[in-house]
């Protein structure tokens, strides 16, 4: 288990879907593909098919579209909760991804919480590095690391700055329980109306709103797992 809880956490989930840029760089395809077909051929080069027909992409393939945040803050004696996302609907139309990705990365480099997600180890903060990289996004206060792990704050040493709780309770086995099993079993509220894979036809349907909606409820869950 993890070892500290620091004055200021962030419960943090990301989602994403296929990105049609990547797929056409990386399989060759013509510009003039709709993206709708470029993202089943993406899904067929992962391995689509009946019983599986839109399988899980590699991140670096897929784009962010939102990110929810829980932040935890010890004030004065109190407990103080803000709830925040990336990007607010409103400002959908004029924030790209790489804002998306940078504003966060640059966030966390400036607050220094402990990180905390749910399969965020492989999955949330995996792709953030991922699409950091393939945007220039530098993001040099989050990448900074202290000589030695316990002389500072360090997101990559495997330490207390952030929190897998997958990886915490459910180790690395096909044992590991997902969000919604957890949470369900945990008497705290799982999944609602959409899944994970309904984001995909929401984000081609125009549906941003939903998405972030969707992306605020699993970092509650999340949240509430951690408590």
């Amino acid at each position: 288990m993890f070892k500290s809880v620091q004055d200021k956490v962030w419960v943090f989930d990301t989602e994403w879907v296929p990105d049609p840029v990547t797929g056409r760089a990386v399989y060759g395809l013509p510009v003039e593909l709709p993206d709708d077909e470029v993202m089943a051929e993406m899904w067929r080069q992962g391995g689509a098919g009946e019983e599986e027909p839109r399988p899980y992409l590699k991140t670096v393939m897929c784009r962010v579209v939102s990110i929810s945040v829980l932040a935890r803050y010890v004030e004065q004696g109190g407990v103080r909760l803000q709830l925040r996302s990336l990007p607010a609907p409103e400002d959908a139309a004029k924030v790209t991804e790489a804002d998306i990705v940078a504003r966060f990365l640059d966030g966390v480099g400036k607050q220094k919480p402990q990180l905390v997600g749910y399969n965020s180890e492989s999955a949330d903060l995996r792709i953030l590095l991922q699409r950091a990289l393939v945007h220039g996004v530098q993001a040099a206060d989050f990448a900074r690391r202290p000589e030695k792990p316990w002389e500072g704050v360090d997101y990559f040493a495997g330490g207390d700055w952030h929190v897998d709780l997958m990886t915490v309770i459910g180790g690395r086995g096909r044992g590991r329980p997902s969000l919604h099993e957890v949470a369900a079993a945990s008497g705290i509220p799982g999944k609602f109306a959409t899944e994970g894979g309904e984001v995909a036809d929401l984000w081609m349907g125009g549906q941003l709103a939903s998405i972030i909606n969707y992306n605020e409820r699993d970092a509650l869950t999340t949240y509430l797992v951690w408590l």
